[in-house]
């Protein structure tokens, strides 16, 4: 897993699986491992998904790679704690992943919270499972 900057702004963890690395054919099979995480976790709640890849081709402007074949965000929030109003600006977390031609990509922005990170983390990493 590797950190960037995605715009020159957005502090952005990365992993790309190999599809021979993982027994995930679809994004759906790696949402069902990915709820299931969220189900197991003490904090972590499961919102929904965005299907990105949908949403943008279906807009008159929108504009895909031709690279990503499919693209869907898997939405759950880790906040114990709301300490101040301004911190529902950095909730939820979203796990966005791609579908390329002979990988997936996993990403997802830096957290405020570290365990949060280090959560997501380890979920992506279990994506590739081979």
């Amino acid at each position: 897993m590797k950190q960037i900057t995605v715009m020159e702004k957005y502090p952005v963890f990365t992993l790309e699986i190999a599809k021979s690395e993982t027994s995930y054919q679809t994004i759906d099979e790696i949402f069902v491992y990915l709820k299931k995480q969220i189900s197991e976790h003490p904090i972590a709640t499961y919102i929904g998904e965005f299907d990105h890849y949908t949403h943008t081709s279906n807009l008159e402007v929108g504009v895909i790679s031709d690279e990503i074949k499919d693209a869907k965000n898997i939405i759950c929030c880790f906040g114990k704690m709301l300490p101040k109003p301004e911190m529902l600006a950095v909730r939820p977390r979203a796990m966005g992943v791609a579908l390329m031609e002979d990988s997936f990509v996993v990403s997802f922005l830096e957290a405020p919270n570290p365990d949060a990170n280090t959560t997501m983390e380890k979920w992506a990493k279990g994506i590739a499972n081979l």
